[in-house]
């Protein structure tokens, strides 16, 4: 008898009679023991732009109540692809390498680490970050991890948007080109990073991701050859943690675009939870 109710008691359970499972947690942003922080300048009449670009216009279309009473507004705006926080697609500078709208988004999110060479930077505006840098933060930090997000820190977003001061000049058109004094990574150590450490992308805060004073933008070149895009005049590096915290990086999907406007944040761990 007692083996005839134990079959019973299994065949119940088969056939729907068992414990309902636990029910799912509910799905929070962000995660417990996360903060968001925006590393994305806003887009308006003082946004910094490469010198042969147009700036940022914002033409307001309507503002104000309408004739059947509701409060309406809309705008059309005109931007460059590259200017203010942005993404420089390989395209960019390689020839049949991803488009903005062909960057597959798991490329665009990841693990961030930030090497921070502000001190060497801030005291030579044509600094090239070396190397030696990247093993330099490893000697401290550990390597960095195979398909991270690598953002390099200068210190020149403290300058944002004095044009003079963030990237060399504020003169405008093809001729200012040469007056750019900014800091950027070295091809070398671009290659570097390709060869050991294969990252997702690498961004920077400042205008371009080689320094102003580059003239065949070799280390753009590296990169992109390889479909590892670029973000450009990141913000706000200076809040990040050395590891830990986590990037999504969203550009405007333009078709066909060798860039576009940049959303891009972070998941920062609490100071409790590191």
């Amino acid at each position: 008898m007692n083996r005839f109710y134990g079959m019973l008691a299994a065949g119940l359970l088969f056939f729907g009679c068992r414990p309902s499972p636990e029910a799912p947690r509910p799905f929070t942003f962000p995660p417990a023991g996360y903060e968001v922080l925006d590393l994305s300048y806003p887009y308006d009449e003082t946004t910094i732009y490469w010198p042969t670009a147009e700036g940022f216009q914002l033409r307001i279309d309507h503002r104000g109540y309408t004739e059947a009473g509701y409060y309406y507004e809309a705008n059309t705006f005109c931007t460059a692809e590259h200017g203010g926080t942005h993404l420089d697609a390989p395209v960019h500078f390689a020839e049949g390498k991803w488009s903005t709208d062909e960057i597959p988004l798991t490329q665009l999110m990841g693990a961030a680490v930030v090497i921070d060479v502000s001190e060497k930077a801030l005291a030579n505006r044509d600094y090239q970050i070396q190397v030696a840098d990247l093993e330099a933060w490893e000697a401290e930090h550990g390597s960095i991890p195979e398909g991270a997000i690598v953002l390099l820190r200068t210190g020149y977003s403290q300058f944002w948007p004095d044009r003079v001061r963030y990237m060399g000049t504020d003169a405008r058109g093809p001729e200012a080109v040469a007056q750019l004094h900014f800091p950027g990574l070295h091809p070398e150590a671009a290659r570097w990073l390709l060869a050991n450490r294969r990252p997702k992308a690498v961004g920077i805060d400042t205008p371009s991701i080689d320094y102003g004073q580059s003239t065949l933008f070799e280390t753009h070149q590296v990169l992109f050859a390889e479909n590892v895009p670029a973000f450009e005049n990141v913000a706000a590096l200076d809040q990040l943690p050395a590891r830990g915290a986590f990037v999504i990086a969203l550009p405007m999907k333009i078709h066909r675009g060798s860039g576009g406007p940049l959303r891009i944040i972070a998941l920062v761990p609490r100071p409790e939870t590191q």
